[in-house]
């Protein structure tokens, strides 16, 4: 198996978890309480604690992106190559989808369904905006500053908190989005916010990239 096949391999199956994580903890959210604050509360903790440990395992294989957004700062800071990049995005989307089903699945419901939880507004579009771009600077400023052994805590602390202080919970990535449209439970979303959702998470990473260049006097490669 060649490097690339591995680190794709890595991506989806990384992806695919995250997203399993994040429909997964929003149904049993649901399952257990009737209060939507609770529901929130087990969503995020099991999305904070699952991703650190994601990045933790499959860092070292593929640099744990998981995420479009991350995929394209990275290229454009020649961190990786456009068929590396664009191989890492088909994987990720792919493994978002997988890890939507396979959430629906483990709790007994039909594995494709189409949610029709409208979630775009001015609010959530800044939202999703300041979430993204917080994301990127944290990863960007820890491996400016060639500190990525704590990458894992701080992307992991940075979603975690932003479920709770932006408007749409902090999806922040483009194949999340996408893999969150095929179920119609709690962490759902309808197909018709994608564009406006990837739309300000693009923007949000470019806004990011550029405030981590600023932070750490362009030493950002």
């Amino acid at each position: 198996m060649n490097g690339l096949t591995r680190k794709l391999i890595a991506e989806f199956g990384g992806t695919a978890a995250l997203v399993c994580i994040v429909v997964g903890s929003g149904i049993m959210g649901t399952n257990l309480s009737n209060d939507d604050g609770v529901a929130l509360l087990i969503n995020a903790v099991s999305t904070a604690l699952g991703l650190a440990l994601l990045i933790l395992i499959l860092g070292p294989v593929s640099g744990a992106h998981f995420n479009p957004a991350v995929t394209l700062v990275m290229f454009a800071q020649r961190a990786i190559e456009l068929k590396a990049a664009i191989g890492y995005m088909v994987a990720q989307i792919l493994g978002a989808i997988g890890g939507a089903i396979l959430a629906n699945v483990m709790f007994d419901l039909a594995a494709v369904q189409i949610s029709d939880h409208a979630r775009v507004s001015t609010g959530t579009l800044v939202a999703e905006a300041i979430a993204t771009a917080g994301l990127i600077v944290v990863i960007q400023v820890f491996v400016a500053r060639k500190n990525a052994n704590h990458v894992a805590i701080a992307v992991a602390a940075w979603i975690g908190s932003a479920y709770f202080f932006t408007a749409s919970t902090s999806f922040a990535n483009p194949a999340v989005t996408i893999g969150r449209t095929l179920t119609d439970t709690f962490a759902g979303i309808d197909p018709a916010s994608i564009l406006p959702f990837v739309a300000a998470q693009l923007v949000g990473a470019a806004i990011g990239l550029a405030i981590a260049k600023a932070l750490t006097n362009n030493k950002v490669d």
